[in-house]
């Protein structure tokens, strides 16, 4: 039986020029700032953006908390959409690490504006919580991989600079938004005080994320990352497999967009479905007319594994280690859905 899994892009396998990558891989003690392949993945990361250093993470979640932790103080609000990573799948950690409190704004599948921002920051008032950061997420997850481009995020840093604020960007697929939108990586640090970049999702690297910002932030960043518990050692062998991504890995992601199209297209013939979200980028989220579960359950005695993200309402995700003849195999059983 063939077998996909479209569960999510975190479960792709090393590809064998990665892995002879992460072999030959010269490493040193991270933590004594001694990992050659460590930095030099950490400021080939911050050149790409356009950002003055970066510090490697074993996740996105990491490197997100430790930008909202360098960015506020105690008592200080950020504001966020309400489908948020760093607010849904963050375990907490803004109110844990941070004791900051989140305004959740309902944007268009999670894509925030300027107008909406401004009259949610809290005037300099001692009832309020002070406003110090507004997060961005690109793509947006819960919004089907939905992207802001280049021409919506600038009125918001200006909102930003105007008012005192921080912008950081939780960039887990910021690739995907930009294979979609055609902007330029480097003129991201136009706009951002931080910028998280996923490796481990589209990129196919197994572990790891980078947090870019201006030297003196990414300098706090390191003894942030080294109370959590995130100092690694020789780790040069996993940063290698990220350098290896982003050298190979970056423009063959349009192949995962056209993938999530195709799927799209034929989850829109489908009686067993009854709304397709737009397929921008890697992900589609389409809602059933039977329980996602027993959906779930279907589409897994034919060998597709995929995820629920509520009631009614199923994840595909597209990635490196799903090809054209799995697609094919899928397209034929969603035409099978009843």
């Amino acid at each position: 039986m063939t077998t996909v899994d479209l569960r999510s892009d975190t479960v792709t396998k090393p590809t064998a020029g990665m892995l002879e990558a992460m072999f030959n891989a010269k490493v040193g003690d991270d933590v004594f700032g001694e990992d050659e392949t460590i930095n030099l993945l950490e400021q080939k990361a911050a050149d790409i953006f356009g950002m003055e250093a970066g510090i490697y993470c074993p996740s996105g979640t990491m490197t997100n908390q430790i930008a909202i932790k360098c960015f506020t103080q105690p008592l200080d609000e950020l504001i966020a959409d309400q489908t948020a990573h760093v607010y849904r799948y963050e375990g907490g950690g803004i109110a844990f690490n941070s004791g900051v409190s989140t305004r959740l704004l309902n944007g268009y599948r999670g894509i925030l504006t300027a107008e909406m921002i401004e009259p949610e920051i809290n005037a300099d008032n001692i009832h309020y919580p002070h406003t110090s950061l507004v997060v961005l997420e690109n793509t947006v997850n819960k919004g089907g991989g939905s992207c802001y481009t280049l021409d919506q995020i600038k009125p918001i840093a200006e909102l930003c600079k105007a008012k005192g604020l921080k912008l950081h960007l939780d960039g887990a697929r910021i690739f995907n938004a930009l294979a979609y939108t055609g902007d330029k990586a480097a003129d991201y640090g136009k706009y951002f005080n931080g910028i998280s970049v996923c490796l481990s999702k589209g990129l196919g690297a197994p572990v790891g994320s980078v947090l870019l910002a201006d030297r003196d932030t990414i300098k706090y960043a390191r003894r942030i990352r080294k109370v959590l518990g995130g100092g690694m050692r020789q780790a040069g062998f996993l940063a290698a497999a990220g350098i290896y991504a982003l050298d190979h890995h970056v423009e063959r992601l349009k192949i995962d967009h056209a993938h999530a199209q195709i799927l799209a297209d034929a989850l829109s013939k489908s009686s067993a479905v009854t709304n397709v979200l737009p397929a921008e980028t890697n992900i589609v989220l389409f809602d059933t007319v039977e329980p996602a579960e027993a959906v779930l359950q279907k589409l897994a005695s034919q060998g597709i594994q995929a995820m629920s993200t509520d009631k009614h309402r199923i994840r595909f995700v597209l990635h490196l280690d799903v090809h054209p003849e799995q697609i094919e195999h899928v397209v034929s059983i969603i035409g099978s859905l009843v």
